[in-house]
């Protein structure tokens, strides 16, 4: 018999017999089927796994390591608040926030490079809106920058109306009266719900107000207690037609502040730093209230 012809005769009795055998085939193909999925999947698994967490340690090292250290952006904003004089010399205004002093990632070297690229911008006054001392687990710092050592670099920080500031979350956690020293015996006065009138030589006068920190005494994780009092903070300001520039570190508060305030300038999101692809920041970082966590809001009212 032929090889064609053999050929044949068995492919035409699979087909007759294809019916009877077509439970045991199929349960012999899925359980093959099953097999190579299983594999497929683990090794998908084991690849998805991998990536992720490449993906994590890389933007923990970005977050934590490589933009503190290595990258300083200077983000510029021209803007004309409510209620400021429309014919009034610009006023520059530098704003940092949230340095977190600590070795390696925010040495004094760091900070002080970042003190020279303020004053070099030749701002009329700098406003720091705390978080000043370290905020990631010891485990991820080889050490501290004392109070003392990060509070000497700010000093060199030089504006025509000075350098004012206010006191953040983790300043409160860390030891808030340390934090105060160091800014305030370096010359550099601390608003906590307290406001003071800014005088001009050759532009308007206005009020620079700041509130104490909303999540000054935290109880457990998303159990906080604020040390602030808005209203008080704005009740001694009369109503002398100056403008008022507001400080807050949590800009959680930015649609109750009233539209007295002609602007608000917050810090703690560190300008929307962490942000996951299709998802945004992370909730520990989103504010409840305002309208983004990074960038500049603007309501009816205020900005």
């Amino acid at each position: 018999m032929s090889e064609d012809k053999h050929e044949r005769i068995r492919r035409r009795a699979y087909e007759i017999w294809l019916p009877q055998l077509n439970s045991w085939r199929s349960l012999k193909q899925t359980s093959f089927c099953w097999e190579i999925q299983v594999l497929t999947s683990r090794r998908s698994f084991l690849q998805l796994f991998g990536a992720v967490s490449l993906a994590a340690f890389g933007l923990a090292s970005y977050v934590i390591a490589i933009e503190p250290r290595f990258r300083l952006r200077v983000t510029h904003y021209k803007l004309l608040p409510p209620r400021w004089p429309t014919t009034a010399k610009p006023l520059r205004i530098v704003v940092v926030a949230d340095i977190h002093a600590c070795e390696p990632w925010m040495p004094a070297s760091r900070i002080d490079e970042i003190v020279g690229v303020s004053n070099s911008l030749q701002p009329d006054i700098i406003l720091l809106l705390g978080d000043y001392v370290m905020g990631v687990s010891p485990r991820y710092a080889t050490g501290i920058v004392p109070d003392t050592v990060w509070g000497n670099s700010l000093s060199k920080l030089s504006a025509p109306l000075g350098c004012h500031a206010i006191l953040g979350n983790h300043d409160w956690w860390h030891g808030v009266d340390s934090v105060r020293a160091a800014l305030v015996d370096n010359g550099i006065p601390v608003l906590e719900n307290t406001a003071t009138l800014i005088r001009q030589l050759d532009g308007p006068a206005f009020w620079l107000a700041g509130r104490g920190d909303q999540w000054a005494m935290q109880f457990s994780r998303g159990v906080y207690k604020g040390v602030d009092d808005l209203p008080g903070t704005l009740a001694p300001i009369p109503d002398d037609g100056n403008p008022i520039l507001l400080l807050a570190h949590e800009p959680d508060i930015f649609i109750t502040v009233p539209d007295r305030v002609s602007l608000t300038l917050c810090g703690h999101t560190h300008g929307g730093q962490v942000r996951l692809p299709f998802i945004g920041p992370p909730s520990a970082i989103q504010p409840t209230d305002s309208a983004s966590p990074m960038g500049m809001s603007s309501r009816v009212g205020g900005t």
